[in-house]
């Protein structure tokens, strides 16, 4: 991986506290065995290390965590959320474009 920053490593634990950032959160859901997830996973980390400073960029291991997944009903992977002052705002499931996850990211930026 390139130096600089990299996504956070999301946990049942450290979820709530991460959410409620007062910049937004985008929190990828993945595991080690999703073939779409590995090739998501490359973009998140362009985007934590693009919108550092503007955004909060987490993964979160669904094979390591269960509760928050089963908190939001994540049946597919990967599920990418954003979330704004603690509250779910958008969510794109499946692998899409760097471009569509920059575009739900930026439309969450403006509003700050």
């Amino acid at each position: 991986m390139a130096a600089g920053t990299h996504a956070i490593e999301a946990t049942d634990a450290n979820f709530n506290d991460l959410i409620n950032s007062d910049i937004p959160v985008l929190v990828d859901f993945w595991a080690e065995w999703c073939g779409p997830c590995k090739m998501i996973g490359p973009v998140v980390e362009q985007l934590a290390a693009e919108y550092e400073g503007q955004a909060v960029v987490a993964k979160m291991d669904v094979d390591q965590n269960s509760q928050v997944p089963g908190q939001f009903g994540i049946r597919s992977i990967p599920t990418l959320m954003v979330f704004k002052n603690g509250q779910m705002v958008d969510k794109v499931i499946g692998a899409v474009p760097k471009s569509v996850l920059e575009q739900k990211l930026k439309a969450q930026l403006v509003q700050a």
